[in-house]
């Protein structure tokens, strides 16, 4: 029992709307149709029905009274001055119809309050007359048939005086008063709403490394305002240190390349005195070094968005694969032009693919752009990582025993600043065993 309703449960919430406006409409709808349910139940079950039990209880009264009336004073002249009080005093239009037979009884309507209430009033008050009934042949109005004797009395009289006709008037305005509110409600959510989904579409473009739009600013209720004021200045925040990161790693290059260059100037005016190989070997791992912790820097600065052709990368990786004696097998699915920002990205493939080639001598690299996501997965013939250290791979200085990440004049930094542009256009990477035989890397960025 307790599995079939989590089974019930879970399957209302897959036909629930997903996003806050569809739920908070959902939340105003339900609760106005069930009471407007309610109030239309219980005023047909009690209003109309009470009503419409009085009306035709008065219209047999009426038509009783006349067939006393016609009884007591069969003379052409008593029949003369009832059928006349009938038509000026009861509203009710009667003739006699001389030795004609009732019709045929007809089935009534399914659903004809009329038909059941006045039928049984007649039966109540014509305990000794048989009668015949019609409330739907004539538009307007019902007729009814009594057998008095050899003849029969006819009547017509309006449909609105044996029934509430005009109780469906209160149900449009019911209908009519939800609709109007559903508007207002509607209206209302849209803009309460907005505001939020400006909030998470700021949020998601800043997590994709994009700008903020401009025409957001914090709007809508209180708290939704107050997140706003919170996600502004916690954007200034990481912009800030962002900045400051970069601006002290540019300092700290900067001071060290003028040594280095000083070195480097000592070193040639000194090459008949000293063996300079190894020296200038240290100077190059110095420079290299430098530079991986500048692309580090590098990797959540705010460079501007564009397009990226993955069809000229993809060539691109082909001839150093050439120039490295590697084989290399490529292949590209969906549109080659992805929205990146370009430099960031080429560098992100770069580093994962230069760890490809250089611990590997078969790399596969393979490309999908669908309408949602880019998926970039590269794998290899190498060494592979162990399963549980692929996580250390990607923490900045870390360079395994085996050395898988960088070589050993590396910072190991590669994988690093691969993961950290990855997630600053809202993706990530991850390490996986290739069909290879070494190392999968698949690449994932939103669209």
């Amino acid at each position: 029992m307790k599995t079939s309703w989590k089974r019930f449960w879970r399957l209302v919430a897959y036909y629930l709307p997903k996003g806050l406006y569809g739920r908070s409409l959902l939340i105003v709808i339900t609760p106005m149709i069930v009471l407007q349910s309610v109030v239309a139940f219980v005023f047909m079950e009690r209003h109309w029905q009470l009503v419409t039990e009085r009306l035709s209880a008065a219209t047999a009264r009426d038509v009783s009274a006349v067939v006393d009336l016609l009884e007591t004073y069969p003379t052409p002249e008593g029949y003369a001055n009832t059928i006349r009080m009938a038509n000026e005093q009861l509203s009710l239009r009667v003739d006699v119809v001389g030795n004609a037979a009732l019709p045929a009884p007809q089935t009534p309507p399914l659903f004809s309050i009329l038909d059941q209430m006045l039928s049984d009033q007649l039966s109540d008050r014509l305990k000794d007359h048989q009668f015949w009934l019609d409330t739907t042949r004539n538009d307007g109005m019902v007729e009814i048939r009594v057998k008095l004797g050899d003849e029969a009395l006819r009547i017509f009289t309006r449909r609105s005086q044996t029934y509430a006709s005009n109780s469906h008037i209160t149900l449009v305005w019911m209908v009519g008063t939800a609709i109007v509110l559903l508007s207002i409600a509607i209206a209302f959510l849209r803009n309460q709403v907005k505001p939020i989904s400006q909030l998470a579409a700021a949020a998601e473009s800043f997590g994709k490394g994009r700008p903020t739009p401009n025409d957001f600013r914090p709007r809508g209720a209180a708290e939704v305002r107050r997140a706003g004021f919170a996600f502004n200045q916690m954007r200034e925040r990481i912009e800030r240190q962002m900045e400051q990161r970069t601006a002290m790693l540019t300092g700290v290059s900067h001071d060290l390349r003028t040594i280095l260059t000083r070195f480097r100037l000592q070193l040639a005016m000194g090459r008949d005195f000293v063996d300079t190989d190894a020296l200038n070997r240290d100077v190059d791992d110095m420079q290299s070094m430098l530079q991986g912790y500048m692309d580090f820097a590098k990797g959540e600065t705010r460079e501007a968005h564009g397009e990226f052709d993955m069809e000229e990368w993809l060539a691109r990786i082909e001839d150093e694969a050439e120039l490295r004696e590697r084989k290399v097998m490529t292949s590209l699915r969906g549109d080659p032009i992805v929205h990146v920002r370009p430099n960031a990205f080429g560098r992100l493939l770069n580093n994962v693919t230069g760890n490809a080639f250089r611990y590997a001598k078969t790399v596969n690299v393979e490309a999908a752009h669908t309408a949602n996501f880019l998926t970039v997965t590269v794998d290899d013939d190498g060494p592979g990582v162990p399963s549980d250290r692929r996580e250390d791979v990607f923490k900045p200085f870390v360079r395994l025993d085996e050395a898988r990440n960088q070589d050993s004049s590396g910072t190991g930094l590669g994988l690093s600043i691969a993961r950290d542009i990855a997630r600053s256009h809202g993706g990530d990477i991850r390490l996986e065993d290739s069909p290879l035989g070494g190392l999968r890397a698949i690449i994932r960025l939103p669209a």
